[in-house]
């Protein structure tokens, strides 16, 4: 909302500001006033800035004002003139940072500073955050910090320091990583005038989009234009392109109130319904409220409230979304049962109108600003604006995780996509793949007012091959899960082909874990980071080969070595009995047996007994490892089942097949169903 009031009052009070200054002024400060008063803090600019021009003022007679430790009056008396003086740079410092000149602000700011005059005792904050604005981030921490030390109040400011002095310090951590987007200012004609802002794609590369651009009817001039009452009014346009450039743009053929602002909109799945913001002047003070229109041929029709669900009188709702399953309208509000100003809410839908909406709670709202929400259900992602927490300084995109009703701590997006400034209203490319890439809103580079950039996740990737432990040629069809190591979470999922390559767009400086499956096979994990992709594009993950198997059919682990006549494993059969660990920890769902084996010399009995123990020291081992032994059997067979003769035919000892018969085998006996 302070995005619109700012925009609107710079371009549309230039207008007022216009007319009076036709007038021959004879007092500056006195008109100034006026219009500081008023809130018009544009036109106050340029009255103060004129007003400064009439002191006669000497560098040397503004002086700091002395502290009289002696409870008497200040022990240096300012004139009139010096007093009045520093009052107009002060205000004049104040009309610009209202309406977000903070580049002319931290200039006035700066001087306010150096007077240290108790009557502005908050002048160096603002200071501060107009060089935290204008990105310079050490200084405004420095004249934080002084500010912190001397403020002795407890109240919104004291807390409000401390938020921005963690944000620089944020700030210039951000410094030091990689952009992990890019960013361009679409070309064409879409940021042409005004305000443009809250983009939304829609079908057939068509990009809908708010704008206070000045309307200049067929014919008329720019002189004619100026003498519009206030050309400046917010509507919804469209324009046509792609990546970093859109042309042609035109109004929206949706039925407008004269002089009422409509924008911020959205549209229902099926492209028939578009929900849309209005702003409404009642008593002297803007409100917004969320309206509904139906598609009509080539049109909309009028804009209908959507009811007290979602209006509240005297408060403002607006920036509705819609999410993709058309289950649910998003929207912002200051209406009662927030956190005190503007909050995420949400309605459930039903046939298109809003049930009751519910506020989204302290885990996504703050005690500042929440705004302009976009939800993503199939990936569980919601992206919102909030200047209430740590970030690079104004509304900044923050990302959480989750569905309704349970959502992650929402993480600052870093930069580029935050500025110093006011970043706001995302819209992907792609819906499938919703941070790839798409258009924000930011006034990164203007003095007033948002303007539409584009932003493409700057690729990096993670990549390998899928092979068959039998023969390692490419296992087409097998399925490959990307996994955050930390929550444990899926992050992306592919099915590969006949060369058996899979690849994932991944982060810097992450840690993740790879899952390979086939029906059939042994699943197998590996984990990697990505400290390389630092200074790389990509990484080459060594590739996975999965062995197949069939239930109840034996597998022969070589190498499971015993002293003679003991069932204590050597050292050497521990590095095989590993791999069946990673087995098992990969395919947590199976039920397997361990089965010993011995040849023929000794009795039964003996050799049940012997291969017995042989088999348990194998689960034990297991166990050890942290698998459950509800997940293992251990059977001997002694010498049952042998895979080789124990004897020549001519009746000599034959030692090589006595080799083979004395194994330790491996059997999957069933697969039990996984819990969800």
């Amino acid at each position: 909302m302070k995005q619109f009031i700012r925009c609107w009052l710079m371009i549309t009070l230039a207008g007022s500001f216009h007319t009076a200054h036709a007038q021959y002024v004879y007092d500056f400060r006195r008109t100034a006033d006026v219009y500081y008063n008023a809130k018009d803090y544009y036109s106050a600019a340029q009255y103060y800035s004129k007003a400064l021009g009439t002191f006669r003022v000497k560098p040397q007679d503004i002086l700091p004002y002395a502290v009289n430790t002696g409870g008497g009056s200040a022990t240096t008396e300012k004139s009139s003139k010096i007093k009045d003086y520093e009052t107009v740079v002060y205000r004049l410092a104040e009309s610009y940072r209202q309406y977000r000149d903070f580049g002319n602000a931290e200039v006035y700011y700066g001087q306010v500073a150096a007077f240290n005059n108790p009557t502005f005792p908050l002048a160096r904050f603002w200071y501060g955050v107009s060089l935290r604005a204008n990105g310079k981030y050490q200084e405004a921490l420095d004249q934080l910090k002084q500010f912190q030390s001397d403020y002795t109040k407890a109240d919104e400011i004291s807390t409000r320091v401390a938020l921005e002095i963690a944000c620089c310090e944020f700030a210039l951590s951000e410094a030091k990583r990689n952009a992990r987007y890019s960013i361009n200012k679409i070309g064409g004609n879409v940021n042409s005038g005004g305000a443009n802002y809250a983009p939304v794609v829609m079908g057939g590369n068509t990009l809908l989009f708010t704008s206070s651009r000045p309307e200049t009817p067929p014919g008329a001039n720019e002189k004619d234009k100026e003498k519009k009452e206030n050309p400046y009014v917010n509507d919804l346009f469209v324009a046509k392109g792609q990546g970093f450039t859109f042309d042609n743009s035109e109004k929206v053929s949706i039925p407008a109130i004269k002089g009422m602002d409509q924008g911020a909109a959205a549209v229902s799945p099926d492209g028939n319904t578009m929900y849309l913001t209005r702003w409404n002047t009642e008593n002297g003070q803007k409100h917004a409220g969320i309206y509904m229109s139906i598609r009509q041929g080539g049109g909309w029709s009028e804009p209908k409230t959507v009811g007290t669900n979602v209006n509240v009188d005297g408060f403002s709702s607006m920036q509705p979304f819609v999410t993709a399953d058309n289950k649910y309208l998003f929207f912002s509000s200051n209406r009662p049962g927030g956190m005190g100003k503007y909050d995420i809410w949400y309605s459930p839908l039903q046939n298109g109108m809003p049930g009751a909406a519910k506020n989204m709670g302290t885990g996504i709202n703050s005690r500042d600003e929440e705004e302009a929400p976009y939800y993503d259900a199939q990936h569980g992602v919601l992206i919102f604006s909030s200047d209430g927490r740590v970030g690079l300084g104004g509304l900044d995109f923050f990302s959480s995780e989750g569905s309704i009703g349970n959502w992650s701590p929402p993480k600052n997006m870093g930069v580029p996509l935050n500025s110093s400034k006011d970043d706001i209203y995302y819209t992907p490319v792609d819906k499938e793949n919703p941070l790839r890439g798409g258009y924000i809103s930011s006034d990164r580079e203007s003095v007033c007012c948002l303007e539409l950039f584009s932003i493409k996740k700057n690729a990096k990737s993670a990549s390998g091959q899928i092979l068959d432990c039998d023969g390692n040629m490419p296992l087409t069809g097998a399925t490959v899960t990307l996994l955050d190591t930390v929550q444990q979470k899926v992050l992306q999922q592919v099915t590969v082909n006949e060369t058996g390559h899979y690849s994932f767009d991944v982060e810097m400086q992450q840690n993740y874990k790879v899952m390979a499956e086939k029906e059939n096979y042994f699943s197998k994990a590996i984990y990697f980071n990505t400290d390389e992709l630092t200074s790389l594009d990509s990484l080459m993950n060594p590739s996975i080969c999965l062995k197949r198997f069939e239930v109840g059919k034996p597998i022969i682990l070589k190498d499971i070595y015993y002293d003679y006549n003991k069932a204590v494993l050597r050292p050497q059969s521990l590095i095989v009995l590993d791999t069946v660990v990673a087995i098992m920890q990969d395919n947590p769902n199976i039920i397997i047996e361990m089965g010993s084996h011995t040849d023929s010399k000794g009795t039964d009995s003996y050799n049940i007994k012997l291969s017995q123990d042989r088999a348990q020291s194998c689960v034990d081992y297991l166990a050890s490892k942290g698998i459950p032994t509800s997940r293992m059997v251990a059977k001997g067979y002694g010498e049952a089942r042998p895979i080789a003769p124990n004897t020549l035919p001519n009746g000599k000892d034959n030692p090589d097949g006595r080799q083979l018969n004395r194994r330790t085998e491996f059997k999957v006996l069933r697969i039990q169903p996984q819990l969800q």
